[in-house]
């Protein structure tokens, strides 16, 4: 049995958590509290220096990082649900490339967006910095949409780019609910819009979102 640590609300524990529906693997899901200090308890940082989520624990293999979990799964049970990278060399490298842009460039480039949603009260919101986290992000997933394959960044199906990016978006769609001017579905478009319904469509992907969005809902 795989275990998956979890914070509900990471974008990197919640792709993984899809990765591992897509691959239809057994696994339990134990969820951690960023308030009350799970992630830097001494049991914790033994599996995770970092004090980050999300870990894989896979027997006596230990694993953090998401992007380096979602590649294990695919190699280590390659027969196992479906495949979250595809075979051709090509195809692969282009959906690890969207990975690094998500997790290198879109992330710092929409900072502005989840700092003043989550990071400040709302007395001390800087709209001015919304507008130009904005900004930055369309620039960002207009480069990235070039790594569509059809439907889905992965092609036919859904990958781990996918997961990857419909996290990092669904986040920001979180922003929305504090900041009404981060307008989420103006900031991704038609496209982004489209291909995030069919992310939601998919029949595991209820059973993955946030616990803690669920509650608030």
């Amino acid at each position: 049995m795989l275990t998956l640590y979890y914070g509900s609300g990471s974008p990197y524990a919640w792709r993984v958590n899809l990765a591992l529906e897509h691959k239809a693997l057994p696994y339990e899901r134990r969820v951690l509290s960023f308030a009350l200090g799970d992630l830097k308890k001494p049991e914790y940082l033994a599996l995770n220096p970092r004090g980050k989520v999300p870990v894989l624990v896979d027997g006596d293999f230990v694993l953090y990082e998401s992007s380096a979990i979602m590649e294990y799964l695919d190699e280590a049970y390659p027969a196992q649900g479906q495949r979250l990278y595809p075979g051709d060399p090509q195809r692969r490298a282009l959906q690890r490339r969207v990975i690094l842009e998500m997790n290198d460039y879109f992330e710092k480039a929409a900072d502005p967006l989840w700092t003043q949603a989550f990071g400040r009260k709302p007395e001390e919101r800087d709209l001015a910095a919304v507008a130009a986290g904005r900004v930055a992000a369309r620039v960002e997933l207009d480069r990235i949409a070039a790594g569509f394959a059809g439907d889905y960044f992965g092609g036919s199906a859904p990958g781990a780019a996918d997961f990857c990016v419909y996290t990092m978006l669904g986040f920001v769609r979180r922003c929305e609910l504090k900041v009404p001017e981060v307008a989420f579905a103006d900031l991704i478009g038609p496209q982004y819009g489209a291909w995030m319904a069919r992310i939601e469509a998919l029949p595991y992907s209820d059973a993955c979102i946030p616990p803690t969005w669920k509650a608030a809902a």
